[in-house]
């Protein structure tokens, strides 16, 4: 299960709606083993698609340091889709390689905004629950 803060959920789906049509891409990273996503970081879309995203490799390798040196790691990894489901494709499974992460979907179709979350294991794709709070719970670190 993905618990969220209401604010993050509101980042990430702005950030989507800013870059439609073309499809919107980052992360959100957490304190190192808590599973609890804070911080948000948008990046770019290499591509510039509205059908496939790419971090950039360069932006990629800043913010994986980045959140190295602050001991943190990817909790979500959060791209849109602008005319499909909010459903991981196979390019998305493909490119699945953080197995503690949770893959955030965003669908921009339609003006009621998709958000779903997947688990993505070596190719198998499992969808959770998402909790939406308003803010965490002092101690409630997973």
């Amino acid at each position: 299960m993905l618990t969220i803060e209401r604010a993050i959920v509101d980042q990430i789906v702005s950030h989507a709606r800013a870059d439609h049509p073309d499809e919107a891409c980052g992360v959100v990273a957490g304190p190192s083993g808590s599973d609890r996503p804070t911080r948000f970081v948008p990046m770019a879309n290499a591509e510039r698609s509205p059908t496939f995203y790419r971090f950039d490799s360069m932006e990629q390798f800043h913010v994986w340091k980045e959140m190295d040196d602050r001991d943190e790691e990817p909790v979500v990894v959060y791209h849109s889709h602008t005319a499909t489901e909010a459903y991981p494709s196979r390019t998305d499974i493909s490119y699945a390689s953080e197995p503690n992460a949770h893959y955030v979907l965003v669908s921009t179709r339609d003006a009621d905004t998709e958000f779903r979350s997947y688990r993505i294991i070596d190719g198998k794709v499992t969808e959770e629950e998402v909790t939406v709070v308003g803010a965490y719970e002092p101690d409630s670190v997973s």
